[in-house]
């Protein structure tokens, strides 16, 4: 595998990923409008039309954007042991679906709930059912698949990465101890709304997880620039 290849995607993916998360949030108040009353999101959601629409389907394709990153990574440092390899590459494939999977409602389930929502003609048990449906979809795909999930396989796999990278001669060694400690932290910061946390979330994971993915963003900047050069 050219590791021009592996280099390009590593520059690429977390600056589409941050590209459209700050459009999001400054054109939708993503993430902090979570925190509102349903019919407040969906409001806002439906003031952004189709762009904001577009926005969120490419923000999904960036979470998916990770599956075949973990295989091109795994091919590229072809030197390095086998099963960190494989077990990488694996969790790296199943850390980008899950993602996509949480985010995907935005594009496909969201714009129906906005439109029931708006319907002069629904009853208040409808406009009911629209707030149950949306929570637990936040809750159940957001949270726990694309959120818990996501964070605790995205974070494995950067310390798988580093790992491998601690042990190759296609790119610097000394990328490996970034790695490890970046995805150490994100993995902890997957436990946000676990356990006793289920109910308000733990404030450090909350503070932590916006400052890690940054350095996870210009982990794989660095990572990709050196392969490269």
């Amino acid at each position: 595998m050219s590791t021009l290849t592996v280099g390009v995607w590593l520059l690429a993916l977390p600056v589409a990923f941050n590209v459209a998360f700050g459009v999001l949030a400054a054109t939708f108040g993503y993430p902090n409008i979570l925190r509102s009353p349903t019919r407040e999101v969906l409001s806002r959601f439906r003031e952004g039309g189709t762009r904001l629409l577009l926005w969120w389907w490419i923000f999904a394709l960036t979470a998916a954007g990770l599956v075949p990153l973990a295989v091109l990574v795994a091919q590229a440092l072809d030197d390095a042991n086998e099963t960190v390899l494989l077990v990488g590459a694996t969790i790296g494939v199943l850390a980008g679906l899950v993602q996509l999977l949480g985010l995907i409602r935005w594009p496909f389930l969201v714009p129906y709930l906005a439109r029931v929502d708006a319907d002069p003609d629904a009853s208040a048990a409808r406009r009911e059912a629209v707030d149950v449906v949306f929570q637990t979809a936040n809750r159940y795909l957001g949270v726990a698949v694309g959120e818990h999930l996501g964070y605790l396989l995205t974070g494995t796999w950067t310390i798988l990465v580093g790992v491998a990278f601690t042990q190759t001669s296609v790119a610097p060694n000394w990328l490996g101890v970034p790695g490890i400690v970046i995805g150490a932290v994100l993995a902890l910061c997957s436990l946000e709304f676990a356990g006793p946390a289920e109910r308000d979330g733990w404030k450090l994971a909350a503070t932590l997880t916006p400052i890690t993915y940054i350095a996870w963003s210009l982990w794989l900047i660095v990572a990709g620039i050196t392969l490269l050069i």
